[in-house]
């Protein structure tokens, strides 16, 4: 999550692009990740040369070559070099602004292509954007300021500047804070056999970290070429409606190594979506409170939860798409929990019932302030198609997440998260814990006994401690004394008054 100078300097970039006319948020959003690619690309370069070169090797197959690349726009060729981040910054902003325009922009949409790479089909139509040279000196410097050591920086500038749209009501449902990816992500520890999907991928955020944890536990696997090739092409599927989205999420792919996911166009719960019986591991924070027309929805789904209702439907959805033995671990608005409505039940019922429901966490409505104050949860389950597969769900509810729960959300020390991953991969030393604690085991009969309602307070035993009162006599002698007390100090005030 930024915070302090960073959040500042982005502010400060976000300002050049408005004070320059262009003032569409997403049109913001998209021209910025060009320029965070295009610097990136550049430093990750400089980081592969340099480990290389301590080998004594030279770097294989790099993106900026020694040689030209031919700019079939201008007929000319183009020095590699001359393209990279660290060199045209230099130039003075007539030169960069000719170069970045004429050749690197150009350039940038044609790494990977081919029909089979997702950067390559949604770079395809991309347009530079940035009206001036002084406009794009002001950018420059700005990002060349930021610190990008040791984070994540374009995800947590995607978090902060999709925030930034949310508060403006413009597609805020692509948010998600980071470290709550993060913390489902180790959750759900991703392996190398998985295939995982986000089938509202936003800015890929669940991929890009999903990927980010295999490429950190299979190191040593990830040198076999068949794995590698397997973790750059057939791992990772991603969906959205959002051209915009699915060109920023394939761009963040790239950037971690991941060349040629399965992003596409997609409206996952309509009748054009098929995929069924295909993925081991799901990661969302789908749509809330979003309502479609009937009858543009798969009818596969409306079997599982006759519904309109976007939160519902991709429960459904994800119970369709997992393999037998597949997990999810799917963001939720509390009302799924306890809703009564028949949709409502019919899905926590077939969770329930015909799957594995394993856990429920609530997460504390400040997780996603200053944006919005809805209350979520998360639902974690295996899909397995078979009655009885629940005994028993583990609840935990999360009362700190490492950020304070208000508008500003600075951070603070107080932080559930570690402690939520580690009784999750502890199970076993929970089963000893009463329902007074902050986790707890319910038997599934105590689930289907309450109407098949998920929240924490349902089951929670309150420890009530007998408050004694005084006796009514005891208390109005109080009182009376009190009066007494406070009639001679207004008498003795008056009596100086007096003198």
């Amino acid at each position: 999550m930024i915070t302090g100078e960073i959040k500042n300097q982005i502010d400060r970039i976000w300002d050049v692009f408005w004070t320059s006319g262009m003032t569409n948020p997403m049109n913001i959003l998209e021209q910025m990740t060009y320029l965070f690619f295009m610097k990136m690309l550049d430093d990750k370069q400089i980081q592969e040369e340099a480990n290389a070169a301590a080998w004594g090797n030279r770097l294989q197959n790099p993106v900026f070559g020694e040689g030209t690349w031919h700019n079939d726009d201008t007929g000319q060729d183009v020095a590699y070099q001359d393209m990279r981040w660290s060199v045209f910054k230099n130039t003075g902003a007539e030169n960069m602004f000719r170069m970045v325009r004429d050749n690197v922009f150009p350039f940038i949409k044609t790494i990977g292509a081919g029909d089979s790479n997702a950067y390559s089909r949604f770079m395809r139509n991309a347009v530079f954007m940035i009206p001036s040279p002084r406009v794009l000196q002001r950018l420059v410097d700005g990002i060349d300021a930021l610190d990008m050591t040791d984070r994540d920086t374009m995800g947590d500038v995607y978090e902060y500047m999709l925030g930034k749209m949310a508060s403006s009501g413009t597609n805020g449902q692509f948010r998600t804070p980071r470290h709550i990816i993060r913390m489902m992500v180790e959750m759900m520890q991703p392996k190398l056999t998985d295939r995982i999907c986000d089938p509202a991928m936003g800015s890929a955020g669940f991929l890009v970290e999903s990927a980010k944890y295999v490429a950190a536990h299979y190191r040593s696997e990830l040198l076999r070429p068949e794995n590698l090739r397997y973790y750059r092409t057939e791992m990772f599927s991603g969906f959205d409606t959002d051209v915009t989205m699915l060109r920023i999420g394939a761009m963040n792919m790239m950037l971690h190594g991941v060349d040629a996911p399965n992003i596409v166009w997609q409206d996952s719960l309509s009748n054009e979506n098929t995929d069924a019986n295909r993925y081991s591991l799901c990661l969302a924070n789908p749509p809330f409170a979003g309502s479609l027309d009937k009858d543009t929805i798969s009818k596969s789904l409306l079997q599982v939860a006759n519904t309109s209702k976007t939160e519902l439907l991709f429960l459904a959805l994800f119970l369709r798409l997992l393999d037998l033995g597949g997990r999810c671990a799917s963001i939720v608005p509390d009302g799924v929990l306890f809703g009564n409505s028949n949709a409502h039940k019919a899905i926590r019922k077939e969770l329930v019932d015909h799957q594995k429901l394993e856990a429920v966490i609530s997460m504390p409505s400040g997780v996603f302030l200053p944006y919005a104050g809805v209350s979520t949860a998360i639902l974690i389950f295996t899909k397995t198609n078979t009655p009885n597969s629940t005994d028993k769900v583990w609840f935990y509810e999360m009362h700190a997440d490492g950020f304070t729960l208000d508008q500003k959300r600075t951070p603070c020390t107080e932080n559930d998260i570690p402690d939520v991953i580690s009784r999750f991969h502890n199970l076993d030393a929970e089963a000893s814990r009463s329902r007074k604690d902050q986790s707890f085991f319910v038997p599934v009969k105590d689930i289907r006994d309450n109407d098949y309602d998920l929240t924490f307070n349902k089951y929670k035993e309150v420890e009530r401690k007998v408050v004694k009162y005084d006796e009514p006599e005891t208390i109005l002698a109080h009182i009376d004394e009190l009066q007494s007390q406070i009639a001679e100090g207004l008498a003795n005030l008056q009596s100086i008054i007096n003198h």
